[in-house]
């Protein structure tokens, strides 16, 4: 009775139930993306998750956390987590992994699991959980939050992309933001999570269109989804690096607002303005003063660029912006600037007659 509607669904029923309870998914992180992961997949009846969480529960955590409680503050979110989860379906076998993942803890914890879900919320780990799952062949749902604006992509899935491929180096130390600094949206996490949980099921069932070679975006002020196309650039990964730590800081990338862009073009000042947007969206609306290199070209162009101007950065909405914009940070480029708010607020801030999407 517990899955009757998954049993009744058409294209779904008995036996991708059963792939569900014979699969074992690892979930990196039990915050604010992996409380909404756990929650469906456990509710689903995957038979095995694994939960890799060192972190305690903070008053801070709760505006997206929504699976822990107020009186719960300073317990383990490991432990918390899996006694409520069980509460709520006991036939779920969890898994906990009671430390910070590390390379040399990656390969011995992913072995036994069949899909990584990575909830983290940095690079370095992004970058580790990546090679680790390409050394194990091991498929990757990525999911990132920005503000108001979040990401899902699957990788490393019947060899298609990697996150190295879309994104070849991490970001340099002190060059890239956190929630803690800039915030987010409560209910952003839970969006996203949720997508990730929905790949994770689709893999596991041989269900729908994975998000493989391809990255949603969803901005959630807008109301507007966007999926991006890339195509693998796969680097032969031998072993893990021996360091993934990257701190978190607010450092090297400075913000651009679009009415500071506009008086930076009216007064001929030297800019260096490049679109990283996709070309379907660069036929609707530009700026004929930008450089137009959709985002996954922009590592092969780096030599091409100039460095003894700044370097704006632009699309749609600025989360994109902003990962290009530290990817010019790390490669040495000295004034860095993420277009806030991008096209979507020039047209609406600077030019009204701006066709935007």
């Amino acid at each position: 009775m517990r899955y009757d509607r998954h049993l009744k669904l058409e294209g779904f029923g008995p036996a991708k139930q059963a792939l569900l309870h014979n699969a074992a998914i690892l979930v990196i992180g039990a915050g604010g993306l992996g409380v909404p992961v756990l929650q469906y997949l456990t509710a689903m009846g995957v038979g095995k998750i694994g939960i890799v969480e060192h972190d305690t529960i903070s008053i801070t955590n709760l505006q997206r956390q929504v699976l822990y409680h107020t009186a719960e503050q300073g317990q383990s979110k490991l432990f918390t987590a899996i006694k409520r989860l069980q509460q709520l379906n006991p036939e779920v076998e969890f898994i906990p992994h009671d430390t910070w993942l590390s390379p040399d803890n990656a390969l011995s914890i992913f072995a036994s699991y069949d899909v990584i879900i990575d909830c983290s919320d940095n690079f370095g780990t992004r970058y580790l959980v990546n090679d680790a799952c390409v050394l194990l062949n091991k498929p990757f749902v990525y999911g990132a939050i920005h503000k108001y604006e979040g990401q899902v992509s699957v990788f490393n899935y019947k060899e298609s992309a990697t996150y190295r491929c879309l994104f070849p180096e991490p970001p340099a130390p002190g060059t890239m933001q956190n929630c803690s600094d800039i915030g987010v949206l409560g209910v952003l996490p839970g969006i996203i999570g949720t997508y990730q949980a929905n790949e994770a099921v689709k893999i596991i069932c041989g269900i729908g269109e994975p998000l493989s070679n391809q990255l949603l975006t969803i901005d959630t002020l807008n109301n507007i989804h966007q999926v991006f196309q890339f195509k693998p650039v796969r680097q032969p990964i031998t072993t893990l690096m021996e360091e993934y730590d990257i701190p978190c800081d607010t450092g090297g990338v400075q913000y651009l607002s679009v009415q500071q862009l506009h008086q930076w073009l009216e007064e001929g000042k030297q800019v260096q303005l490049i679109d990283v947007r996709e070309p379907d969206e660069w036929e609707i609306c530009k700026l004929p003063q930008a450089v137009f290199i959709p985002m996954r070209m922009v590592g092969g162009v780096l030599p091409q660029l100039r460095k003894d101007i700044p370097t704006a950065v632009l699309c749609h909405h600025g989360m994109r912006s902003m990962m290009i914009a530290q990817q010019l940070d790390a490669a040495g480029f000295p004034k860095v600037y993420n277009v806030t708010g991008g096209i979507h607020a020039w047209a609406y801030e600077i030019d009204d007659n701006m066709n935007t999407y």
